[in-house]
């Protein structure tokens, strides 16, 4: 009968196995990283040498520092090697997979297709999709690529376990993304419909606007005039006077409705930019101008213009509009002089408030700044966002005709070409209108 160990006798063969087994673990990682090339062990006829081949080294320490999961299967599917990747990626120590049925790791409803994946004869790089199990019941997409391996000890199976999580969810979060892109790209066909309706609606208001509209009034004017020509001497002052302020009010009218209508082909009638030398337009403009310009006796001084892209009947329309009501708000009794500058800036030196967009310009994105200033009769600055609204006016219309679409139209065509407007000025002191330009 074997003699029976006191308490303090077990505590010391205690710590006699714990060393030897992280002896034996120490010299099983080293082996396993390629640290030793040779073993002496000591056995019943003394100690014996055990090398291990040097080739073998590289192969080693690549397996074991891989990303992927590496093993090694008998034909069962009994794992007889395994890197530490690949107990990571299951959830188990490294001492405790080797000499598992690798079947124990997959997925119930994938052991079918794995089992005869492993079974199939001479395999030679055949990868499969399979979702493996951990320790903690998590699924786990992998895939395993397989070949088999010839050994002295006979067939075994080689296969590369390749965690495919991060792919997968990128995958979800891709579609997601196609689905979220598809919905918009409805919600964009949508809103371009109604806004293909709208410029369709604002067609028809332009062809009423120029044709229905148009005609009354011509009619009305028409009569006006041959009351006035036929029954004229029949009617008193104040018969003559109420005829010629309904033809005044029928030509307002026209002038207004065609104001509208080119206020409302700036959205509907939108072409590609091209390039535009405003040197030429300002020209062709003073031009257009030049009987106001001769009867004002006006001193227009001109700097060098850039050349930009837009769309040249819109450009001329801002100019136009801005040169013409430097031209009409003057001093009676003071020479009118206008100056048309330009240089060259960035946005952030833009006051964020001119920009149409200011989101949509960084701040080193370049721009032409182009000024217009006068010293006609100026107006408060607290009236700024007014006068580019539709049908303001700070005047009476008596005294400086016109519909109070001018300078509306003049903010819309800078929107269109993602520039900015602004105006500075002083009662009496004259103006200055700033236009800014993308570069």
């Amino acid at each position: 009968m074997s003699e029976v160990q006191t308490y303090e006798q077990l505590l010391a063969e205690n710590e006699r196995l714990r060393v030897q087994l992280e002896e034996a673990t120490e010299t099983i990682q080293a082996i396993r990283t390629g640290q030793i090339d040779a073993l002496v062990v000591e056995g019943e006829e003394g100690h014996e040498l055990y090398t291990l081949k040097t080739a073998d080294t590289t192969y080693r320490v690549i397996i074991e520092t891989m990303n992927e999961g590496a093993v090694t299967l008998a034909t069962s599917g009994l794992i007889v090697y395994s890197n530490s990747t690949f107990a990571l990626l299951v959830g188990k120590p490294l001492s405790q997979v080797t000499g598992l049925s690798f079947y124990s790791f997959v997925s119930a409803d994938n052991l079918q297709q794995c089992q005869s994946l492993f079974a199939e004869d001479q395999i030679a790089n055949r990868k499969e999709e399979i979702s493996l199990i951990d320790s903690n019941g998590t699924r786990i997409p992998c895939l395993l690529s397989v070949t088999t391996l010839e050994l002295d000890e006979g067939t075994s199976l080689s296969v590369i376990v390749t965690d495919l999580t991060s792919q997968k969810e990128a995958q979800q979060q891709l579609r997601q993304n196609n689905d979220r892109l598809e919905k918009s790209n409805v919600a964009l066909e949508i809103s371009n419909h109604a806004l293909n309706l709208s410029n369709d609606n604002l067609e028809q208001f332009a062809y009423v606007a120029s044709h229905d509209l148009q005609e009354p009034l011509r009619k009305i004017q028409s009569f006006g005039e041959l009351l006035t020509v036929h029954y004229g001497h029949n009617l008193d002052d104040e018969g003559l006077n109420i005829i010629h302020r309904m033809s005044a009010a029928a030509t307002r009218m026209s002038l207004l409705i065609k104001d509208l209508l080119n206020y409302s082909r700036l959205t509907t009638q939108q072409t590609p930019f091209k390039k535009v030398d405003l040197n030429l337009l300002l020209t062709d403009i003073l031009d257009d101008l030049s009987v106001a310009v001769s009867e004002s006796g006006v001193v227009i001084e001109r700097e060098n213009l850039p050349v930009i892209n837009g769309d040249s009947a819109q450009l001329q329309q801002l100019f136009m509009n801005l040169l013409s009501n430097a031209l009409k708000f003057r001093h009676p009794d003071i020479t009118p002089h206008i100056r048309v500058s330009a240089r060259r800036l960035l946005a952030a030196e833009i006051p964020p408030s001119a920009l149409a967009t200011p989101a949509d310009s960084s701040p080193n994105r370049p721009f032409h700044q182009i000024s217009i200033t006068d010293n006609g009769i100026g107006f408060d600055e607290k009236y700024t966002d007014r006068i580019f609204q539709v049908f303001q006016r700070l005047h009476g219309k008596a005294q400086y005709p016109g519909s109070g679409v001018g300078l509306a139209i003049c903010r819309k065509v800078v929107l269109n070409h993602r520039g900015g407007l602004t105006a500075q000025s002083k009662p009496g002191e004259g103006a200055t209108f700033i236009i800014y330009l993308p570069a």
